[in-house]
């Protein structure tokens, strides 16, 4: 049965914890997998967290039947897709248009985010430093190494982590091909997403239509959510902008949330299946209070130090961690469950887990096992 959506504007409706949660993985498409194109999952989802080369094909195999990973890697191929830094200072696999796009809208954020290398870069000019750096990606694509020790040939006494970061923050950067493709990838490369796609950058637009589009992929919202997944901040007259154009509700908490008047927002009760999300899945990262997916006992338990796992959705929730080892010819797939598990959980983790052996790896042979692997010190 669907959440009820009725409110008035002095009494917005509740929405539970979980009525946020089975809504969102409505929208993430996790909650059944959908028949739509790898190109138009990753223009819907906004794009793909892609910080590791793997993660954004398993993103899509959660998320779409019959999912076959070169499919993605064509489109990068192709050039339909990109590699490029952008929401929360982090890569992301985006589509050409939403490349072209996005990142003039999060550039201020990447600009300001030079203030943390300020002091590597006393001396150096960073409008010469933008103009030098591209002339040499332009030129053609060049390796991080090879880009920082041309950087400091300029500038010497500049910190040469602060010369290279500051060309990635003032330049839209994409890394080009094979860097990131199914079963080949190679070392990073770098140009501009103007020179990669042939194409002019656009203006700055207006947030108003990716504050929507993040409502149809994350929503429901509050405007912190927002800002948490876009890096972005002083975002609330945008929300204004758009009041007369939402629905309205509140959480438990009393957030006031945003959300598109016919989206779906399915009750707490529809079923979830298991879903195996790689490392810094957006559906994790996608919200400033992220309790609608990760329980609050769960928090910072998708890994330890630097290292992350991937995360195991159970009834919508993460509540387990995985990872993929190989031995010889087998796939090796170790679930550590965060909580105990009753015999049907643990039946449908499993069938799961060797659909994803099946599809994603060329391994022979497969293994499905419960165990520990990670120590949280607790």
């Amino acid at each position: 049965m669907a959440a009820k959506t009725h409110r008035t504007a002095a009494h917005p409706t509740v929405l539970s914890t979980g009525a946020l949660n089975r809504a969102t993985l409505d929208r993430q498409l996790l909650l059944r997998r959908s028949a739509m194109s790898a190109k138009d999952a990753v223009a819907h989802l906004l794009g793909l967290q892609a910080q590791n080369t793997k993660p954004p094909y398993f993103q899509l195999y959660a998320r779409l039947t019959d999912f076959d990973p070169e499919e993605l890697s064509a489109l990068m191929e192709s050039r339909e897709v990109v590699r490029i830094v952008t929401l929360r200072s982090t890569l992301h696999t985006h589509t050409a248009d939403d490349a072209l796009t996005l990142r003039p809208l999060v550039q201020a954020a990447r600009e300001r985010e030079l203030k943390t290398f300020r002091r590597g870069l006393e001396g150096v000019d960073l409008d010469r430093l933008a103009a030098v750096a591209e002339e040499l990606v332009v030129e053609r694509p060049r390796p991080v190494k090879e880009l920082r020790e041309e950087l400091l040939a300029h500038w010497p006494d500049a910190d040469p982590l602060a010369l290279t970061v500051a060309a990635r923050c003032l330049l839209p950067l994409v890394q080009v091909t094979p860097r990131g493709m199914w079963g080949r990838s190679g070392q990073v490369a770098l140009t501009t997403v103007e020179h990669w796609l042939g194409r002019s950058a656009e203006p700055v637009p207006a947030p108003d239509a990716t504050v929507l589009r993040y409502l149809g992929a994350f929503g429901p919202a509050s405007v912190m959510d927002f800002q948490a997944w876009a890096g972005l901040t002083r975002t609330k007259e945008v929300f204004e902008r758009l009041r007369p154009r939402l629905l309205t509700f509140r959480d438990e908490r009393g957030v006031e949330l945003f959300d598109l008047p016919d989206a779906p927002r399915p009750g707490p009760g529809t079923p979830a299946p298991p879903r195996f999300l790689p490392e810094f899945d957006n559906l994790l990262l996608g919200h400033a209070d992220r309790t609608r997916v990760i329980p609050a006992v769960n928090k910072g338990r998708n890994g330890v130090g630097n290292q992350a796992y991937g995360s195991v959705l159970i009834d919508g929730f993460f509540d387990a961690v995985w990872r993929v080892e190989r031995d010889g010819g087998t796939a090796i797939l170790t679930v550590q469950p965060l909580r105990n598990l009753v015999r049907d959980e643990r039946a449908e983790i499993t069938g799961e887990a060797a659909r994803m052996l099946t599809a994603m790896t060329d391994a022979t042979d497969h293994d499905v096992r419960f165990g520990t692997f990670l120590d949280y010190g607790d």
